[in-house]
């Protein structure tokens, strides 16, 4: 098993969350969602 160094933790972290960002903006209507996402 390899342990990723902190920096590997991270990528891997960001990556994720864009697949799911994209994956919603896929699956829903993308006005609703920015308006939710970038909501003050």
């Amino acid at each position: 098993m390899v342990i990723p160094t902190r920096e590997q933790a991270i990528i891997n972290i960001e990556a994720l969350a864009l697949r799911i960002l994209a994956d919603r903006l896929e699956h829903v209507d993308a006005s609703e969602e920015l308006n939710l996402l970038f909501a003050a």
